[in-house]
């Protein structure tokens, strides 16, 4: 709404400011019927300015837009509410408000209903016997539910009950009639209630009317049992039912029968008369004479079978199932032995066998009816049939068929605590409706108001068929308590809290734990545990006794009473054993004897460094470094391992040094050897070895240099055959001058590894490979390399390999291509077996020859590790192999031009960098390297044979 002002030079428009209104809400009643995706909760206003909304449920504030679950539409005060299955804890009463700076509208109250799906009550319902004639009443009692409530009387076969003027329904759902008549007996009156806003229709148990005919007049006759007939002074009169006898004496004692027959049937009846003093001298007897005679003072003898009768002794029973579920009648009965396997069990639903049916949803079997996949249909009266020659006997079950929707369970009610016995109590409730999908347990929460009010947690778990619990409680605590239940679907609201209980305060329960020792600094020890909770404090003042002692000098017990959960001890002596205990302690009393931990105090550095420290150069690019350990004495704490740190001084092909980049390697735990590879040849390098501890590194030993050999950077021995081999090579990484040339030499090498004549080549520097031929087959030899500059040749590297026999397979080969009939020659079968075992051989020799010359001791093995990296076997030979850990021969050697000092062959690693590298306690290497490989080379100094 606007207005306009007036003026002389323009029109200037006024917006009016208004007070809000509701525009549009929901209905007062919104019933969220299962079919439907969502509700809307509508709430729409206008006003100027545009106005605010928001909500209550039940009187409380209530706010959709802080539920993620609800879905709320700008600019408006509607909410959506989705049906998840989940809508009960959105039940309630709602009203929205609107509001700017002029005011307040209300919306008139929206109670949002999630109705429960009806149901008849469980009952059992007797036959109704009346005569004809008679007026009868069956009664329907619908349930409860949305209307409108609609009712139909209707047979198991879903037939209506015919109605006229004298069998009716009234208001009230009941079926009236006026007057019994024969056929309206029938065992299947069912009371439907349908109520159609929520789709739902539900049945009540079937009731049975009988309408019994008047009695055809039996006739009664009266028997002196052992007699032909009765005393003569018996008279019998009223139609025969009357007796009696006049003048009694002795001779009337006895036992006499009345007998009453009509075309129904006969029942008897029998009377005892016993004579003694007489005060009477007759007496009489009335023959109850008709078949529908009771009286607890009758007693009746009927006509019975021969043979056991058959007998229904487990009968099915009722069924109310969901639809889309499978069910199963079970019916067993007991018969007369002696009919042997003439017996049967027939099924019926509604008068129409089963047995025999087309219907693959019916399984029938040893008494067992199984209906798969149940629908509305499947609803009604089932009869189980045991029947013989003889006789037979029936047993029915009803089988109700309903549709529902399933929620999470109602909060429990009546939620109340009993039996207080200090720190225990009962908590007792009553289950809420479990909407159609059962309880499967109950969650116990507690919340306390003096640490953490406000706060719920849980507390205990129960089944869901327990309707109460024993409570185990701390002391000083004041607590309430609260029960919700969880099924299928999910979990419920929460009960109401109960009424506070406060426990009494005790002594603590319990200790601390986790009790850990650091010693930062050599002459302190910090002490650390974790806190009991606040809840465990069980009454005030809780404090903590912390003790104290060296182990094992007598001492006694130092101790301090500390509120915080540490404590620093100080001026102790360094790396020292103590034994520590603490204990918890309130106003009420100590806690329970502690246990006792044993620690030590604070490290401080080694102050010792290793001593014996000796370095052993094992190629060019790697050595070995060996030491003594550091007394215990002396590491000052828990030794951490040692560590080598090692330096370049200069190439020997300068005389000038100079400190290259410090290397550091780490080697845990108690090691006195290991393996330093990535040097750079023809290097001179100095080194220390020092132990270290949490708190540091200790001394350094007395540097110690070494130099490092010149050699090829790669050797191999490829292409092996029967009486030649092919020789690959690359240069070295570090030439220290230029090459002039290489000198191969080779010897043969017999089964005790004693070493033939050296023959030796001379090689132009320019060729990397060489094919070596006129050696001998099936034979070892060894192989050397050196390379050579205008200074000299520097250290040699080896190889090993064995010769082959390659004839073996040409021979297989030609004797295959023979003609085909000589296969079936007994000759010839022999002579293939022969060859096949000639070859295991060779193949056994090759295997034996390969390891004799790759073994080593575990120890050197360790010292090497991590593993060098070694080529595979060549594929294109018969029995190659590379062993890149070859120990060198144990026998003396020729040498090239002097002695051959040994040492192991294998791949090196790479050059390190400035950082550290760590070795784990076994000395695998765990820091970085990269991919340059250097062949282990032989050290040549002269002319002296020397072992390796």
């Amino acid at each position: 709404m606007s207005c306009k002002y007036q003026s002389n030079a323009l029109d200037i428009p006024l917006e009016v400011e208004q007070l809000p209104t509701i525009t549009e809400h929901s209905p007062a009643s919104l019933i969220a019927f299962p079919f439907e995706e969502s509700f809307p909760m509508k709430c729409e206003a206008t006003g100027n300015p545009g106005p605010e909304f928001r909500w209550t449920k039940n009187g409380e504030d209530f706010d959709p837009y802080q539920d993620p679950r609800l879905i709320t539409l700008d600019d408006s005060g509607t909410f959506i509410i989705p049906n998840n299955g989940n809508l009960t804890e959105f039940q309630g009463n709602y009203r929205c408000f609107a509001t700017n700076k002029l005011g307040t509208a209300m919306s008139e109250e929206i109670e949002f209903i999630v109705p429960n799906v009806p149901k008849f009550p469980k009952e059992i319902t007797e036959p109704i016997e009346v005569m004809e004639g008679q007026s009868v009443i069956l009664e329907c009692n619908p349930p409860k539910g949305i209307p409108p409530l609609q009712i139909y009387w209707m047979t198991m076969s879903l037939q209506h009950i015919e109605q006229d003027e004298r069998v009716s329904m009234g208001l009230n759902g009941n079926l009236y009639f006026s007057n019994a008549i024969k056929t309206d007996s029938r065992r299947d009156y069912c009371c439907f209630a349908a109520f159609p806003r929520i789709r739902t229709i539900v049945q009540k148990n079937a009731m049975s009317v009988v309408v019994k005919s008047s009695t055809p007049t039996p006739e009664v006759e009266w028997v002196k049992i052992g007699f032909h007939k009765l005393p003569e002074r018996a008279v019998v009169e009223s139609h025969g039912k009357l007796l009696t006898v006049e003048m009694v004496n002795e001779e009337d004692e006895g036992k006499y029968m009345c007998r009453a027959k009509n075309p129904h049937g006969e029942v008897v009846h029998y009377f005892y008369v016993t004579v003694e003093d007489l005060v009477e001298n007759f007496f009489f007897f009335f023959c109850p004479a008709t078949l529908e005679v009771k009286g607890k003072r009758n007693r009746y003898s009927f006509l019975f079978s021969l043979s056991d009768p058959t007998r229904i002794v487990d009968p099915p029973r009722d069924l109310r199932v969901l639809a889309g579920t499978t069910i199963q009648f079970s019916c067993q009965a007991e018969f007369d032995p002696s009919i042997g396997d003439d017996f049967e069990i027939l099924w019926e639903k509604d008068g129409m066998a089963l047995n025999g049916s087309e219907n693959a949803r019916y399984m029938l079997d040893d008494g067992v009816l199984e209906i798969i996949d149940v629908s509305f249909g499947d609803q009604g009266f089932y009869v189980c049939v045991a029947r013989t020659p003889v006789d037979q006997d029936m047993a029915v079950a009803q089988l109700s068929v309903v549709v529902v929707f399933l929620d999470v369970p109602d909060p429990p009610e009546d939620v109340i605590h009993s039996e207080h016995n200090g720190r225990s109590v009962k908590l007792q409730w009553i289950p809420g409706d479990d909407h159609n999908s059962s309880i499967t347990e109950f969650v116990i929460e507690f919340e306390e108001s003096q640490h953490e009010p406000g706060s719920w947690r849980e507390l205990m778990r129960v089944p869901g068929n327990h309707h109460s619990a024993q409570l185990k409680l701390h002391s000083h605590v004041d607590y309430r308590f609260r029960v919700y239940a969880i099924n299928e679907v999910g979990r419920g609201r929460p009960s109401q809290a109960t009424e506070r209980y406060k426990t009494p305060a005790s002594a603590p329960d319990k200790n601390p734990e986790n009790i850990k020792i650091e010693g930062h600094l050599p002459h302190e020890m910090d002490i650390n545990w974790e806190p009991l909770s606040p809840i465990e404090h069980n009454g005030p003042g809780l404090e903590y006794k912390v003790s104290y002692r060296r182990q094992g000098n007598g001492e006694d017990w130092k101790e301090h009473m500390v509120k915080r959960h540490s404590f620093l001890v100080k001026n102790t002596p360094t790396f020292v054993l103590y034994e520590i205990k603490i204990q918890a302690k309130n106003h009420m009393g100590w806690g329970p004897d502690p246990k006792i931990i044993t620690a030590y105090s604070g490290e401080d550095f080694p102050s010792a460094a290793p001593e014996d420290v000796a370095v052993d150069v094992m190629n060019n690019t790697m050595m070995q470094v060996k030491w003594a350990h550091v007394h215990k004495d002396k590491l000052n704490g828990h030794l951490g391992g040692y560590r080598i740190s090692y330096w370049r001084l200069r190439s020997l092909l300068d005389s000038k040094k100079t400190h290259g980049d410090k290397h550091t390697l780490t080697f845990s735990g108690e090691r006195n050897h290991a393996v330093v590879t990535g040097l750079r040849p023809f290097s001179e390098y100095s080194l220390i070895v020092m132990a270290f501890n949490s708190r540091g590194n200790g001394p350094g030993s007395h540097p110690v240099s070494f130099k490092t050999p010149e050699g090829v950077a790669a050797f191999s021995v490829t292409s092996i055959q029967k009486h030649k081999v092919t020789l690959t090579w690359s240069p070295p990484v570090d030439a220290n001058g230029v090459i002039i040339g290489y000198i191969l030499q080779y010897q043969l090498i017999n089964d005790t590894e004693e070493q033939g004549s050296l023959m030796s080549l001379n090689i132009s520097a320019d060729s990397n490979k060489l094919h070596l031929q006129y050696l001998e087959a099936l034979s070892k030899y060894k192989f050397y390399l050196r390379c050579c500059t205008q200074m000299g040749c520097g250290p040699a590297v080896s190889e090993e390999r064995t010769t082959c026999s390659q004839e073996i397979f040409l021979s297989l080969a030609g004797l295959a291509s023979i003609h085909g009939g000589i296969s079936n020659q007994g000759w010839f079968i022999g002579l293939m077996c022969a060859i096949a075992l000639l070859t295991l051989i060779v193949l056994i020799a090759c295997f034996v020859n390969r390891n004799k010359g790759g073994k080593y001791s575990v120890k050197e093995k360790e010292d090497l590790h991590p593993d060098l990296e070694s080529p595979g076997i060549n594929d294109d030979t018969f029995c190659e192999y590379s062993d890149n850990d070859e120990k060198p021969l144990k026998s003396s050697q020729h040498s090239l031009n002097g002695d051959l000092k040994g040492g192991d062959s294998g791949d090196s690693m790479v050059d390190y960098g400035d950082e550290d590298a760590h070795f784990h306690e076994d000395g695998s290497f765990i820091g970085e390297y990269s991919g340059r490989k250097d062949r282990v080379s032989m050290e040549i100094k002269g002319n002296n044979q020397s072992t390796a």
